[in-house]
């Protein structure tokens, strides 16, 4: 079995490249188009599980990818990007006077406190448990964001969660991980939908 990683549709700052944690923003027209085009992906599978970020941008996919049953994981929201929130990388890069990287970088201290690399991981690994737990005889199905989802196939792949910077995983795309000879292996990422 596998587990299916799905980045929620476009939304209005993934458009415009802000970094969007703790920002609760919908899906834009053509978000939703994007999350309906993932309908056919999950048609013809057996599904034993999907767990979904609380926030709606993640939630809505879900639902117009005809998910159901879902389970809310509050592990699978978004890196806090702490006073980045909101922020685009060339406007901390113009604001440093360097080009900056989330990545090695790391935030700072905003409204919330922000997260570590390291911190996320961790919560990918608490996602990743749960979801070979819960695989039984079909796929399991996380539905979440693009930085959250680039470190969770870092720590599925046992590489440094920094790594997740090679993996680029574009709005309302999905993909698929799975195992070779007992080994955890990318099968598949950064797959358009299909509508």
């Amino acid at each position: 079995m596998s587990i299916l990683v799905v980045r929620h549709g476009q939304t209005e700052w993934s458009l415009s490249g802000q970094h969007t944690g703790s920002t609760d923003v919908p899906l834009t027209a053509a978000g939703e188009v994007q999350a309906r085009g993932l309908a056919p992906v999950f048609a013809d599978r057996s599904i034993s599980a999907v767990f979904v970020s609380p926030r709606q941008r993640a939630r809505r996919t879900a639902e117009l990818a005809g998910l159901s049953d879902v389970t809310i994981d509050d592990d699978l929201v978004e890196w806090d990007y702490g006073g980045y929130e909101g922020r685009t990388t060339a406007e901390i890069s113009a604001e440093l006077g360097r080009e900056w990287s989330v990545w090695h970088d790391g935030v700072v201290p905003g409204q919330t406190p922000g997260e570590t690399v390291h911190a996320v991981s961790a919560r990918a690994r608490a996602v990743l448990d749960r979801a070979q737990a819960a695989e039984g005889e079909g796929d399991v199905v996380l539905v979440a964001h693009g930085h959250f989802l680039r470190i969770l196939l870092a720590t599925w792949l046992g590489l440094s969660p920094t790594a997740g910077a090679l993996f680029a995983l574009e709005a309302g795309t999905w993909g698929e991980l799975g195992r070779e000879h007992g080994r955890p292996v990318l099968v598949r990422w950064s797959v358009p939908p299909l509508g």
